[in-house]
């Protein structure tokens, strides 16, 4: 059964991190599938398993090794999420966001979150780097929403607004850092779908009509929760495949974990040194 997750509740998380590093971090990051080598650009880092963590939700999904970093990154003091948990795992929005919430009461003012997407957008190419402009929350849409229930005023208002939920200086700060490095950055919009599945063709074409350039099945809930609490907001998708919009009798072309998995691989130190360009820049 899931728990009400309560202010108190995540002083406790925050409390045993505390207890586990001396060090103050303002930036938090969240690793999506295949991403989590990233971790290993961050220096001197205290490493604490989500398992030693009261009330921290545990990923049960391949390529996401569930541990907290807290060390630097670039001039920035950092505290990495080395995994995420997804609603299709059976938890409910409010306790995947638990460790957003625990980032916000530790003081952190900045969240950086990464995810794999499906292309939709057809320019799109499998390894392209997509920084997202907005979002499409399809499964919040449908009543599942991370900020359903009682509110409580110490974390942020009961009706907060979303229209700029990536913060619009810190995408130009990651346009222009790409640039400097030659690497190829899009701009486009995020859907969220709930999965575990990947879409069908006839979803793709939907996701692609409302405007939709990439689909994944994280990031929303973080980044609406991170937005209730005042914090700015950066997400980057990583594409890791080609969503397919029409039927095909060859099953290779089908997506499926592991060319998730692979696609990370091969695009983190991409990212990685987009990531440490951009915090190279923190003051």
């Amino acid at each position: 059964m899931s728990q009400a997750i309560t202010y108190e509740l995540v002083a406790e998380s925050v409390a045993a991190i505390r207890a586990r590093s001396r060090r103050r971090p303002t930036v938090g990051l969240i690793l999506g599938s295949g991403l989590g080598a990233l971790a290993d650009q961050v220096g001197a880092a205290d490493a604490i398993p989500y398992g030693d963590i009261p009330h921290f939700p545990r990923s049960t999904v391949a390529g996401h090794s569930g541990r907290l970093l807290l060390g630097r990154l670039g001039r920035a003091e950092v505290l990495l999420m080395q995994g995420r948990v997804h609603f299709y795992e059976g938890y409910t929005p409010a306790e995947i966001t638990l460790p957003v919430r625990a980032m916000q009461q530790m003081g952190i003012d900045t969240l950086i979150v990464t995810n794999a997407a499906g292309g939709v957008n057809a320019s799109y190419q499998a390894g392209d780097l997509m920084a997202i402009s907005d979002h499409l929350n399809l499964a919040g849409m449908a009543g599942n929403n991370p900020l359903r229930g009682p509110n409580d005023e110490r974390w942020g208002p009961r009706f907060p607004g979303m229209s700029r939920a990536y913060d619009p200086a810190l995408l130009q700060s990651l346009a222009a850092v790409a640039s400097s490095q030659g690497v190829r950055l899009h701009q486009g919009v995020y859907a969220m779908v709930a999965g575990p599945n990947f879409e069908t063709p006839a979803e793709v074409r939907m996701l692609r009509g409302l405007g939709a350039d990439a689909v994944g099945m994280s990031t929303v809930p973080e980044v609406i929760v991170a937005r209730h609490g005042g914090l700015r907001v950066l997400g980057i998708s990583m594409i890791s495949n080609v969503a397919i919009d029409r039927f095909v009798d060859d099953i290779s072309l089908l997506p499926t974990h592991e060319e998730v998995l692979a696609a990370g691989a091969s695009t983190v130190p991409v990212l990685a040194r987009l990531i440490e360009g951009l915090l190279a820049q923190w003051e």
